[in-house]
């Protein structure tokens, strides 16, 4: 596994410091008071199903427990697989991934996600528009939707870091040559949503 998307974020909360499926459940959680509230965001790669296949949050969450970092997962979605403890502590499994849902239907709920678990410091954005391309679902659409997201989360904290993760690709099998394009086109309009949205307090990365 490699660590280098961990150690950007890592390196970000350095800086912070120094300044509904079958194995989900949504929980009311009292609003996070730590001083870098973590956001995971996205599908599937965010949700995971353990131990089919794992989610980055677990690995990610030793790494920063290791680095003596102050942070909270934060999310109404819950995972009730089994992991094993990490340096005498639970796994804290808040997150906001939902397997299987698209662009837009993420843009439709985040606004009530982010009223009922607070502010995030830092969001972690995963593949965006992944299940939209599977879906066949117009590419415009789905730019649109993306950016909106951002903007409801700049909107909530206006000094919020987004970390927008480049879209993964499909088995080879199933990458079609209409998903290749898509696939190409999105990898370079990722980094034009992050250049435009990024602003004087909040970058998108």
């Amino acid at each position: 596994m490699k660590h280098y998307p961990y150690i950007l974020i890592i390196s970000i909360l350095l800086v912070f410091s120094s300044c509904d499926n079958n194995n989900e459940e949504v929980v009311a959680n009292p609003q996070s008071t730590s001083i870098n509230k973590i956001m995971p965001l996205g599908a599937s790669r965010v949700e995971g199903s353990r131990p089919t296949f794992e989610s980055y949050r677990y690995e990610l969450w030793k790494l920063l427990i290791d680095g003596n970092y102050t942070f909270d997962y934060i999310g109404i979605m819950k995972d009730d697989a089994s992991y094993p403890d990490y340096q005498g502590m639970s796994f804290d499994a808040d997150h906001e991934g939902r397997s299987g849902w698209t662009s837009g239907q993420i843009l439709g709920g985040i606004n009530e996600w982010l009223a009922s678990t607070g502010d995030p410091d830092i969001v972690l954005f995963s593949s965006p528009g992944g299940n939209d391309a599977l879906l066949g679902l117009p590419y415009d659409d789905t730019i649109s939707n993306i950016n909106g997201i951002i903007d409801a989360i700049q909107a909530a904290n206006p000094n919020v870091i987004i970390i927008i993760e480049q879209l993964a690709p499909a088995r080879s099998d199933v990458m079609t040559a209409e998903l290749t394009t898509y696939f190409n086109q999105m990898q370079q309009d990722v980094f034009t949503i992050a250049s435009e949205q990024s602003n004087a307090t909040s970058r998108v990365i």
